[in-house]
């Protein structure tokens, strides 16, 4: 099925915000342009006239003439588009004019471009490269203008020539933008910035890093000249109301205006959704694998290049491993790769370099291959799993087809019965031109420290100035007078106890003056050694208690999910944590069935926003099974293929035959299902709660919370995206309805809150929070600290934290794990419906799990060294449904 993405129906948008709607003709764009430039372009575009319909594509026809106007600009469009040519094409011209006036180009910087990836940056610079020589050729000065990049990994002969000979367009990522501020020498050469690019900003937005980038960048219009033409470059991003007001920040406390170039949808998509079998649960593991890689490779051989997708690094190893083994005639070292974070550099940039040359029939990944590189002879991605969003999707398989009149190719293979309902929307909801909106996070108190330490380090400041600039920021420009108080308190070091705790201040503060300035010599070294908000990572020991015996290690993202008693699968056997200490955890051997899945801490969410969708596909569902017409329906008016339209159909056909239409959760019910299992003496209760991982690790933690405080202490909760258990002993029975209508929207919040002060998450987050508030220096005097040994400074500060009334560092890492990572306005918007009325609550008893719930009752078997287990787990619940429809 192929179709033209669909594009939704248009609003109002905030008055600041302003949609590029004017196309100018190819003489009016090519007019702006100088002599070398427009030459250039005409001979590089002209073989392309008939694909983009002129020399120009609709993002650069809308958003050149933009900003050679002066104006902020958000450029939304797919990739291959030319969006990234359109802003750089724009700053060159302009570069040229310059060079042509009477003062030509001074010796320093005029463009900064910005991206999330150094890899990114390096291609961009390369790509970057060709037209700026070809330009100056037709220019007659091969010299004329200097790009050059600068991050982390720069060395520091080229960083001392930069001095000398400084880029006219400097390519580099938000944290060496932050250094940079913080130079003494190198900062006056950012005094002639005009533009800033920021690439790939959807990448960033919903992320501190984009915080720390939105702040860095209004530090950076207190240096320059006059204010700079910002331009944000995106390929998949909603609402984009509320990525342009990030992009363009505050003044005078209101949004800066800005400029929308929506070309989301001038490319073809070719989507379908397949399913392996005709019937998962009937068809055993090694069918179901064996027929996985047949469809693969027989998709790889029908296409010239293709990239392949799974949710995890070992997915991906998994894959090329299977297809080497299965097809050694086909596949080898020369001709297929795996591409991830864990890869050594140089093994990345190889596969990157056969990727753009095409000589790689395939390659597999994870995330890594989402952004970056261009690969023009890609075209076919396939989506092994579902990838979780329309967003995501969209970014991956948008790698095909890397320019336009390419038709964008992908196929999502889905393994799992729940990922098949998931997956049917997420493609129909792709080709009606949904998107799912992100989530900026707000007063992020830690990237605040940051930068008040670095404007405190450059010079003596008033806080009414430093709050002025910080509040100029989207991210804080709702800021209160108290947290901006705190972080200052707690700066200045002047909390009680921080010195018997070796917690030093980093600046003074003057109340007589209201002016604040850096503290000690090594406070620069500090800053630069220190600053950025990507956490460091490591693996804890496990140890049993009994014997003290190392039986492996747990990633550390995977143990913030762990409490007391939950038992997980390492190395084949069941353990049972207890508690952690430092960077060893302590468990006891366990013959109870597993809570937490081995692979909870890799794979992304399901969006909230998609989730929605998907409950109204099941009340369609509800409502059409029994038609005859259904399966027709399906394969007319989803992109799936024949084995996925029936695994649907039967699915919603055994649920109702079992359990009525009322067993079935969508955006107005919410289905809860009872179900005694008497050979384990547990009682489960099964929450059909379609919103997410995120937002049912919230409310489950909330109610356990209750469970705990109200009734036992033996609960268990595991967690999915498709709802969660919670269980007790046999002999407990929950008012669970009770529970849930008592909830309150204004409440839940500090129920949250009290949930999380004893688990590993909040200690995690705290010492997390707690290096990026230089609470816990990384670096210093030339050492590194491990995060290892952090985790241990972080464990012996968070009692002392505890006992401090408002502590900035405690109260930022609850602000992120409940608004960030647990969606509490998710959660509190479903109470909210559930209080009105609006929302349903069944509570339903079930003799055993119904199909619906096969994929929250097995999480406890969820594991891949346990696929059998898995397997037989779901095959046995079907057959229970099955003898109870039958009876």
């Amino acid at each position: 099925m192929t179709a033209k993405r669909k594009r939704k129906t248009s609003y109002t948008p905030p008055s600041s915000v302003s949609y590029a709607t004017l196309d100018h003709t190819d003489e009016e764009i090519l007019t702006l342009f100088e002599p070398s430039v427009r030459k250039w372009w005409t001979e590089a575009f002209g073989p392309k006239k008939q694909v983009n319909n002129g020399y120009f594509t609709p993002p650069q026809r809308l958003a050149i003439p933009l900003i050679h106007q002066g104006k902020n600009v958000l450029i939304c469009s797919p990739t291959g588009s030319g969006k990234t040519l359109s802003s750089f094409t724009a700053i060159i011209n302009e570069l040229f004019l310059l060079a042509s006036s009477e003062n030509g180009l001074e010796n320093s910087v005029y463009c900064i471009y910005i991206s999330p990836l150094k890899s990114l940056a390096n291609d961009i610079h390369k790509n970057l490269e060709q037209p700026l020589d070809q330009i100056s050729k037709l220019y007659g000065d091969e010299k004329l203008i200097r790009a050059a990049i600068r991050h982390g990994d720069t060395a520091s002969d080229e960083r001392s020539s930069m001095l000398r000979k400084t880029p006219h367009i400097l390519n580099t990522t938000p944290e060496t933008l932050a250094i940079l501020l913080n130079s003494p020498k190198f900062v006056e050469k950012l005094a002639t910035v005009r533009w800033v690019i920021v690439d790939e900003i959807h990448s960033m937005a919903d992320t501190k890093r984009g915080v720390f980038l939105s702040l860095a960048l209004e530090r950076l219009e207190e240096v320059v000249r006059k204010p700079f033409v910002r331009i944000g470059c995106s390929a998949t991003v909603e609402p984009l109301d509320r990525i342009a007001e990030f992009l363009a920040g505050c003044e005078d406390g209101k949004i800066r205006d800005v400029s929308v170039v929506d070309t989301r949808f001038v490319r073809e998509f070719d989507l379908k959704l397949l399913c392996p079998v005709p019937n998962l649960i009937e068809a055993s593991a090694q069918e179901v694998n064996s027929a996985l890689y047949e469809m693969i490779h027989g998709m790889i051989q029908e296409n010239t290049n293709t990239l392949v997708f799974t949710n995890t690094r070992s997915g991906a190893e998994r894959i090329l491993y299977h297809l080497r083994k299965e097809y050694p005639d086909f596949y080898n070292e020369e001709n297929s790769g795996c591409h991830h974070g864990s890869l050594s550099k140089g093994g990345r940039l190889d596969i990157e370099d056969k990727l753009k040359a095409g000589t790689l029939k395939v390659a597999t990944s994870s995330t890594s291959l989402e952004l970056g590189i261009d690969m023009p002879y890609l075209d076919l991605v396939i989506q092994v799993g579902s990838p979780k969003s329309v967003s995501a999707l969209l970014q991956r398989v948008g790698r095909a087809g890397h320019s336009l009149g390419q038709v964008v190719k992908g196929r999502v293979i889905a393994l799992d019965r729940d990922e098949l309902i998931e997956c049917a929307v997420m493609l129909k909801k792709a080709q009606d031109g949904f998107i799912d909106g992100v989530y900026i996070p707000e007063n992020c108190l830690d990237v605040l420290v940051q930068h008040v330490f670095g404007m405190a380090i450059n010079e003596p400041m008033e806080l009414e100035r430093v709050k002025q600039i910080v509040r100029r920021c989207y991210c804080y420009r709702n800021l209160s007078d108290e947290d901006f108080d705190e972080v200052i308190k707690y700066l200045a070091g002047s909390l009680p106890g921080m010195e018997d705790r070796s917690i030093y201040g980093k600046i003074w503060h003057d109340p007589e003056t209201g002016k604040i300035g850096r503290r000690g010599k090594l406070a620069r070294m500090i800053y630069y050694t220190n600053i950025g908000t990507i956490p460091d990572e490591f693996s804890c020991d496990v140890i049993t208690r009994s014997d003290q015996k190392w039986v492996g290690k747990l990633d550390e993202q995977y143990l913030e999910k762990l409490q007391k008693g939950d038992v997980f699968v390492l190395g084949g056997k069941f353990f049972e944590f207890q508690y952690r200490r430092g960077s060893k955890v302590y468990v006891d051997p366990s013959h109870s069935r597993p809570t937490v899945p081995s692979w909870f801490s890799e794979r992304l969410p399901l969006s909230f926003d998609l989730a929605l969708h998907i409950l109204d596909f099941r009340d369609m569902m509800a409502r059409r099974v029994g038609d005859r017409s259904t399966r027709k329906w399906l394969l007319n008016t989803y992109p799936l293929d024949e084995n996925s339209a029936e695994s649907i159909y039967q699915i919603f056909d055994e649920q109702i035959r079992y359990k009525g239409t009322e067993s079935i959760s969508t955006r107005k019910k919410f289905v809860i299902e009872e179900h005694l299992d008497k050979p384990h003496f547990r009682r489960y209760y099964y929450f059909q709660s379609n919103y997410g991982r995120p937002f049912n690790d919230g409310l489950s933690r909330v109610l356990a919370y209750i469970v705990s405080r109200q009734r036992t202490s033996n609960v268990t909760i595991s967690v999915s995206d498709n709802g969660f258990f919670i269980s007790v002993p046999l002999s407990k029975k929950l008012d669970l309805m009770e529970y849930i209508e008592s909830l309150d929207e204004t409440k839940v919040k500090d129920l949250l809150r009290l949930s999380l002060e004893e688990s590993q998450l909040l200690k995690r987050m705290f010492r997390i929070n707690a290096t990026r508030s230089l609470m816990i220096l990384r670096n210093y005097k030339g050492h590194q600290k491990s995060a290892k040994r952090q985790q241990v400074s972080a464990d012996m500060m968070l009692s002392y934290a505890h006992k401090l009334d408002n502590f900035a560092v405690l109260e930022e890492a609850y602000r992120e794990i409940i608004e960030d990572k647990l969606e509490i306005t998710h959660i509190q918007q479903i109470i909210r419906g559930i209080k009105d009325g609006e929302i349903e609550v069944e509570l339903i008893p079930v003799d055993t799990p119904s199909p619906l719930s096969f994929g929250i009752a097995s999480l406890s078997a969820s594991d891949v060294v346990l696929a059998e287990d898995k397997n037989s787990l779901l095959k046995e619940f079907h057959q229970r449904v099955m003898e109870k429809i039958q009876a």
